[in-house]
């Protein structure tokens, strides 16, 4: 490797510019712009453009088109950007970065269907990516995922493999208990059960867990929230007011137990209309919106109650990953915010060397 004062030197392509033009991009993700540390190398190419390797503290992959776009703007110069993902935190469980806990003060709000979609956008965006689902009574995550019916197998005797869907590690009680049967358990064994599904699933190397909760506030909600190291959780609720009044019940709950909550979706938003295409807020206005303002905490997306949501989960499919989907791009925007979360809420002091070379 070249000594820096030489790779400085190089006279086609300045550094100072473009960390300027870094630092000065905004968006939801991105709200205090793009640091220096997070720029690899730098490299000219011979048509004069420059291309940009960046590493990247948090799952935003898809952003990286608009951020090229501004700096080349800024530059007056073609820019193209190359990024990967290598989060640095320290890991939370095992080998696994950060958890994300999914919850809803009640059930019906769309809770599980906004989990795997989560899940499937932060796989989008460049993460490692598992979930689990932890609603013990009513495990849903099987068929969202398309994986009904599917046969457990053993790592070895102590760990159970997680399935595979489309590039996100999945377990579930639902894999282990026949879809008919019902799991009549007291709070105390459903809570055991959950936890020996997380510790005993050979998760490998995670950047993202994502649990879906059950709803309320019971036994395995206080499980995940007191033994389990979460980095955060997201309320899902919709605009009703009865809805509002169980997610300002859940809020309550993690604020209590010490879990940064990371703020609110607010699923079933608003149905636009297939002849005038003007939002029609079936279940209320900006519930969420309110509820967040009195705990301080970001309303993180407002999802609509669109026919290909409920489409796509009924053949297993992750609407997230089809970008070709309207409600995709949203999916897209609230994985990248929750990253970026979970990014900016803790102290980062990692310093990364900068190369820059003449093609």
């Amino acid at each position: 490797m070249f000594g820096l004062s030489k790779l400085f030197s190089s006279k086609s392509v300045q550094k100072q510019p473009i960390i300027t033009a870094l630092a000065g991009y905004r968006s939801a993700a991105f709200a205090v712009g793009i640091d220096e540390k997070f720029i690899k190398s730098i490299e000219s190419k011979s048509d004069k453009s420059i291309l940009l390797y960046l590493t990247l503290p948090f799952a935003a992959l898809s952003e990286m088109p608009k951020v090229a776009a501004f700096v080349s703007q800024q530059l007056n110069q073609a820019v193209t950007i190359t990024a990967s993902i290598e989060l640095t935190e320290v890991c939370k469980f095992k080998a696994i970065k950060h958890i994300v806990l999914i919850a809803s003060g009640k059930g019906g709000v769309g809770k599980s269907t906004t989990a795997v979609n989560l899940a499937g956008a932060l796989q989008a965006e460049g993460a490692k990516v598992g979930i689990l689902d932890a609603d013990i009574y009513g495990p849903s995550i099987p068929m969202l995922l398309g994986l009904e019916g599917v046969t457990p197998t053993a790592k070895n005797d102590k760990q159970l493999l997680p399935f595979d869907a489309n590039g996100i590690k999945a377990q579930s009680i639902g894999f282990l208990v026949p879809s008919g049967d019902a799991t009549v358990w007291r709070g105390p064994m459903a809570s055991g059960a959950l936890t020996q599904l997380l510790n005993e699933t050979a998760w490998g190397e995670l950047d993202y867990l994502i649990v879906d909760m059950p709803p309320g506030t019971g036994d395995i909600q206080l499980t995940m929230s007191q033994k389990v190291p979460a980095s955060g959780t997201v309320i899902v609720t919709t605009p009703q007011d009865l809805a509002l009044a169980d997610a300002q019940k859940g809020i309550a709950m993690f604020n209590k137990v010490n879990v940064p909550v990371l703020g609110l979706i607010e699923n079933m938003s608003h149905f636009l209309c297939s002849h005038c295409g003007e939002p029609n807020h079936v279940f209320g206005k900006d519930g969420a919106i309110k509820l967040a303002q009195r705990h301080g905490v970001p309303v993180l997306s407002q999802i609509p109650l669109a026919i290909d949501i409920r489409e796509y989960s009924e053949q297993g499919k992750l609407i997230a990953m089809d970008n070709q989907a309207a409600v995709s791009k949203t999916y897209a925007d609230t994985a990248r915010l929750i990253a970026s979360t979970l990014y900016y809420q803790q102290p980062h002091h990692n310093s990364v060397e900068i190369v820059i070379t003449d093609d």
